[in-house]
């Protein structure tokens, strides 16, 4: 067989055959797009502007929406721009910069979650040096380090995916270009430079996990013995959210990227797909801002504000 790579474009799959089903699909998601884009904005604004949120908490959480930002602008305008105008295809650099975009968001994602279960620890752990051990130079470090690995990453799977074959076939069982349909449309017979970036990937994700796991042990043993129900309450309101992004961002991924693909993947596959990659950026703003007072509060100064300056 020929490789065709070089000079091939991509053909992302179609929620449905329908005209006026695309039209929908396409609708439905600019508008998750724009109501995501304003809940992240409004985060990142209301933590770098309000003096009352500058913990390390709200810097993790400004980084998370500003990564949730960049995941779901790597994926959906595009999808969104195909189904509106009949078109499904994408070009190879295109398809190669969505791969690296989608890992180097999500891994970096991954490390912040684990950065900030390692926050809640300290914070309802050892309050009294929480200043100390919570630093601003630590907490830099950790957003670095987390763009670093996100980085490295994106680059290890984005390389080496695109170091295989593609012939003939160019349809792409998936609504963006991720690594394992890419896999499954490859003529290349050896994979063994992506198996062992999978592998990695995998590694990472089970260590960052674990990481979380024994930071909410060890929260949860504190929080279970603290004498006043109103702490209790607080440490809850504020752990909760946390493990709810957690599950549901790792959950729907490791799903997704360690099952097998279809030739033909159903709805409920592209649904998967749309819950890993499309849902969390979507409910971290509404989980963390629908739940936390502090963030309440700083919105409803943010409005008066405003609404004082156009009086």
């Amino acid at each position: 067989m020929v490789n065709h790579t070089a000079t091939m474009e991509f053909c992302l799959m179609e929620f449905s055959d329908s005209r006026e089903l695309q039209v929908l699909q396409g609708s439905l998601f600019l508008l998750i797009y724009l109501v995501t884009l304003m809940g992240n904005l409004i985060i990142i604004i209301l933590i770098t502007t309000d003096p009352a949120l500058k913990t390390p908490m709200y810097f993790f959480l400004k980084q998370l929406s500003f990564f949730d930002l960049c995941l779901i602008s790597t994926i959906v305008p595009k999808s969104i721009l195909n189904s509106l105008s009949s078109r499904n295809s994408i070009s190879l650099p295109g398809c190669l910069m969505q791969v690296f975009l989608v890992i180097h968001f999500a891994g970096s994602e991954v490390f912040l979650l684990t950065a900030m279960s390692y926050d809640r620890y300290v914070a309802i752990c050892h309050p009294l040096h929480y200043d100390i051990i919570m630093s601003r130079t630590v907490d830099m470090r950790m957003v670095v380090a987390s763009w670093c690995l996100g980085g490295f990453f994106g680059g290890l799977y984005a390389g080496g995916t695109f170091s295989l074959s593609f012939c003939s076939s160019k349809n792409i069982p998936q609504f963006f270009c991720d690594v394992p349909s890419l896999l499954k449309i490859s003529c290349s017979k050896d994979h063994t430079a992506i198996n062992v970036s999978v592998a990695f990937g995998v590694l990472y994700g089970f260590l960052c996990l674990l990481a979380i796991f024994g930071s909410y042990v060890y929260i949860f043993n504190t929080v279970l013995s603290m004498p006043s129900v109103q702490g209790r309450s607080k440490a809850f309101s504020t752990c909760l959210p946390h493990l709810v992004v957690v599950f549901t961002f790792l959950l729907t991924g490791a799903i997704a990227y360690l099952k097998p693909v279809p030739e033909s993947p159903s709805l409920l596959d592209l649904l998967l797909s749309v819950l890993y990659s499309v849902l969390p950026p979507s409910l971290n703003p509404l989980i963390y801002s629908l739940r936390n007072k502090d963030i309440q509060a700083a919105l409803r100064k943010f409005l008066w504000k405003h609404e004082g300056n156009l009086k």
